[in-house]
C-alpha cells in the first residue's frame, strides 16, 4: 500500500523563554482539528477529510483514492473503537476498501449517540465523521508532550509500545516508558529528540525522520499553548515513513486571548458535554477528564491541587467538579448522582476545606447520596474547616463504608490505592 501523507513546510525550532504557570480548564479539539493543526506545523499525518453527511463521506472517500480507508466518528471522548451507537452499530472506527460501505456506515453514525467508556450513559451525538487514508503500519509507538509539575515544565514521554492504552503499558512494562524533561528556556535539542526516537526503536535512518517529527511536535506544543500533545500511534509505515496517526491536543484556557482561532474551533464544534450541562443546572462546575477517580472539591485552586496530587500518586482524575462556596445538601447529592452515572469512575474522592462551606451540610449530602444511590465504589472523604467535628461524627455514625482521611496527601493515596486493588 502506498504510504502517502501530508507534510507541511519544515519549521526552525526556537528556544522560547516562557514562564511556566499552572493551567486551568483545558480545551480539547476533535481529532480532525488537531490533525489540521499538525499539518500546519509540518507534521506528517494521513490524508483525510471531514464529512457531515453520508453523501459527503462517500465523496471524501472517492477523492482520497486510497487502497484502504478508515472512518472515524468525531466526538470528544476516548474509546471510540469499542463504543456502541444508539443505531445499533458497533464501533466508532471502521476500516474498509469499499466507498459504498463508507456511506452506509456513516448513515448509522451521524445523528446517533455513541456510547464509550468516557461518555455519559446516554452517549454523545455524532455530528461529523473523519474519512482518512488507512496506511500500512509496520510499527506502532507512543509519543507525548505534556506539562508536568513534578518537573516544573514540559516533559517528553515515549514508549516503543504504541497503539494501546499507555496506562496499560506503564502498569505491565514500566521500563518501556521513557521520560525526558525539557528545559523551557533552552528548548528541545536535536540530541533529545534523536535519543527518544532511538528509545522508541526507530533505526536504519528512520530515527532521523522520527526525531524531526518529535521536534516539530514540540514546536506545535509551544506555539498553541498546549498542556498536552499526545500521538498514539506514532507509527512507522512499511516504506519507512514516520506518521502521526492519531492526535489529541489539549490547550490552556489561560491562553484563549492569544489563541482565538483555536478556541473558535471549539465553539464551532457545537459539542457540549451533557454532564457539564446537567452540572450547571445545579450550580456545579464540572469538567470531564480521562481517569477513573472522581473528585468533589470546593474551589478551583483546591480542585487543581487535588487532581495534581492524585497524579503524583500514580492515579488519574476522572473529573474536576467544583461544588462552590455556598453548597447545599441537595447539590452534594446531585454531584454524586452525576458522577456515579459515569462508567469509567472506579472511586470518589471528596476534598472539602470549609470556610464558607459548612462541612456538616456536605457530610449530610454524602450520606444521603450513598444510601439513595446505593454506592458500590470506594469513597474517600477529607473534610476540614467549619463544623468539621460535627461532619466527622455524621460520617462515623452513618455505618457506611467511607474511608476518611486527615489531609490531602492521605486522601489521594487512599483513593489511588482503592482502584489499584
Amino acid at each position: 500500500m502506498a504510504a502517502s501523507r501530508v507534510c507541511g513546510a519544515g519549521q526552525r525550532l526556537l528556544a522560547v523563554k516562557r514562564t511556566c504557570r499552572p493551567p486551568v480548564r483545558c480545551l480539547n479539539l476533535h481529532e480532525y482539528n488537531s490533525k489540521r493543526l499538525m499539518e500546519e506545523h509540518g507534521i506528517c499525518v494521513q490524508r483525510f477529510d471531514v464529512a457531515e453527511s453520508p453523501s459527503q463521506a462517500k465523496d471524501a472517500a472517492r477523492k482520497l483514492k486510497a487502497d484502504m480507508l478508515v472512518l472515524k466518528a468525531q466526538i470528544l471522548a476516548g474509546g471510540r473503537g469499542k463504543g456502541t451507537f444508539s443505531s445499533g452499530l458497533q464501533g466508532g472506527v471502521h476500516l474498509t476498501k469499499d466507498v459504498q460501505v463508507i456511506e452506509e456506515v456513516t448513515k448509522k453514525m451521524i445523528g446517533y449517540n455513541l456510547v464509550t467508556k468516557q461518555t455519559p450513559k446516554e452517549g454523545v451525538k455524532v455530528k461529523k465523521v473523519m474519512v482518512a487514508e488507512a496506511l500500512d503500519i509496520a510499527r506502532e509507538t507512543y509519543i507525548a508532550l505534556l506539562m508536568d509539575r513534578a518537573f516544573h515544565g514540559p516533559v517528553l514521554v515515549g514508549s516503543p509500545q504504541g497503539g494501546v492504552d499507555i496506562e496499560t503499558v506503564a502498569a505491565s512494562n514500566p521500563h518501556l516508558i521513557y521520560k525526558q524533561p525539557i528545559d523551557i528556556f533552552e528548548g528541545m535539542t536535536e540530541e533529545q529528540a534523536l535519543k527518544m526516537a532511538q528509545n522508541l526503536g526507530f533505526s536504519g535512518g528512520v530515527e532521523q525522520k522520527a526525531a524531526k517529527q518529535i521536534q516539530l511536535l514540540y514546536s506545535l506544543f509551544l506555539s498553541v499553548d498546549a498542556t498536552q500533545v499526545e500521538v498514539n500511534p506514532f507509527g512507522e509505515t512499511s516504506n519507512g515513513e514516520v506518521v502521526c496517526f492519531d492526535a489529541k491536543i489539549s490547550f490552556d484556557d489561560n491562553a484563549a486571548f492569544r489563541q482565538r482561532a483555536i478556541f473558535d474551533l471549539a465553539a464551532e464544534s457545537e459539542e457540549s458535554d451533557p454532564v457539564e450541562a446537567k452540572a450547571a443546572q445545579h450550580d456545579l462546575k464540572y469538567i470531564g477528564m480521562d481517569g477513573d477517580i472522581a473528585c468533589f472539591v470546593n474551589g478551583a485552586g483546591l480542585a487543581m491541587a487535588t487532581c495534581d496530587i492524585i497524579q503524583l500518586h500514580g492515579g488519574k482524575p476522572a473529573n474536576f467538579l467544583d461544588l462552590g462556596g455556598g453548597v447545599q445538601e441537595g447539590q452534594v447529592y446531585q454531584a454524586f448522582k452525576l458522577i456515579t452515572g459515569l462508567a469509567q469512575v472506579r472511586a470518589i474522592l471528596v476534598n472539602i476545606f470549609g470556610g464558607i462551606v459548612n462541612c456538616a451540610i456536605v457530610a449530610n449530602g454524602i450520606t444521603k447520596a450513598c444510601r439513595e444511590l446505593d454506592l458500590h465504589i470506594p469513597l474517600v472523604v477529607r473534610l476540614e474547616g467549619t463544623n468539621v467535628e460535627e461532619a466527622r461524627k455524621i460520617l462515623d455514625e452513618s455505618g457506611l463504608p467511607i474511608l476518611t482521611a486527615w489531609n490531602l496527601d492521605d486522601a489521594a493515596r487512599k483513593a489511588v490505592d482503592s482502584v489499584s486493588k
